[in-house]
């Protein structure tokens, strides 16, 4: 299969440095993965690869070692335990992104993926970054806002609607102020938005990071948040999209990253491919692997086409 394919290719680039990879993330979590930007024409960065768990590890330990989410391992690795994978089980990391059709400035989230990517001004780098989001009921609004506030050691005031959620369940101890400390489920850094009641904060349940838990703010790891702090200023632009399905060049080969609901997954497949990259002169779509992209929905980006000419004309025949 297609997907098969391109995945042998990646992992064989890196199988052989992985072990070294993967030794260097158990010395401490990752606040951030950090790419060199491509040309304005492509948009896939990093790349996926294999590590060995060991007996103590759950696939929440491996990804926030290496900067990502629960939902980022849970879908790389169907069929592996998420809290016991088992020493010696060979788990998949993707640390592998197509990047949000979005411009490359300031901040950018993609609530379909659960995932920020930071472009700090005249680095020609990304950052990316694992979070967490508003669940189903509370969700984050969409559209380019901008950063209003840095907060160190925020203080939360429980808002009346999640005070009444606490009473509803029998729960009427949520005091009227959380004072910054351990407790505070703000963590230790927050940035206030443009928009009213949401921020970009901290956790002190970062097992939380990479699932649909919030009341609609935007939840970091502790070290991601405080990487991210200091780094972006008052007034840096905050863009929100939700894209489940991103597609994006490397080089000739066009890849489909997928983060879809059941609801996003009786989307046309004509859709999920925008017509201007599906029918473009010289673009090979293979649309069984983009049907096939959409049902497994890994999060890994897939190779799904190419430009007609640039590749063996043998590989194609292999692979389409």
């Amino acid at each position: 299969m297609i997907q098969e394919a391109c995945l042998c290719l990646r992992v064989g680039r890196v199988l052989a440095i992985a072990a070294c990879l993967f030794g260097l993330a158990m010395l401490g979590p990752a606040a951030a993965n950090v790419y060199r930007l491509p040309n304005p024409s492509d948009g896939v960065v990093g790349h996926a690869f294999y590590v060995k768990a060991r007996y103590r590890d759950t696939l929440l330990d491996i990804g926030r070692h290496n900067g990502l989410g629960y939902d980022d391992m849970k879908d790389a690795n169907p069929g592996v335990d998420v809290w016991l994978p088992g020493a010696g089980t060979e788990v998949l990391v993707p640390d592998e992104f197509v990047l949000p059709d979005a411009p490359r400035v300031g901040v950018v989230i993609n609530l379909a993926e659960k995932r920020i990517y930071y472009y700090p001004p005249g680095s020609g780098q990304v950052q990316t970054f694992a979070i967490g989001v508003g669940r189903e009921g509370w969700g984050t609004p969409l559209g380019t806002f901008r950063i209003t506030q840095k907060i160190k050691g925020p203080a939360w005031v429980p808002p009346a609607s999640i005070r009444a959620e606490h009473l509803a369940s029998g729960d009427p101890r949520l005091p009227a102020v959380v004072p910054a400390g351990p407790d505070n489920p703000l963590g230790a850094y927050a940035l206030r938005l443009s928009v009213p009641g949401y921020l970009i904060h901290g956790t002190n349940k970062p097992w939380g990071v990479g699932m649909r838990v919030s009341h609609g703010c935007i939840r970091l790891y502790p070290e991601g948040i405080e990487q991210l702090f200091g780094e972006v200023g008052v007034n840096t632009a905050v863009t929100i999209v939700n894209q489940p399905f991103k597609v994006g060049w490397r080089g000739n080969d066009l890849y489909l990253e997928v983060h879809a609901t059941a609801q996003d997954k009786t989307t046309s497949l004509t859709d999920v491919i925008p017509p201007a990259i599906a029918n473009a002169r010289g673009v090979r779509v293979d649309w069984g692997a983009v049907r096939r992209a959409v049902l497994d929905n890994t999060g890994l980006p897939l190779l799904v086409g190419g430009r007609q000419g640039s590749v063996d004309p043998l590989y194609l025949r292999m692979i389409f």
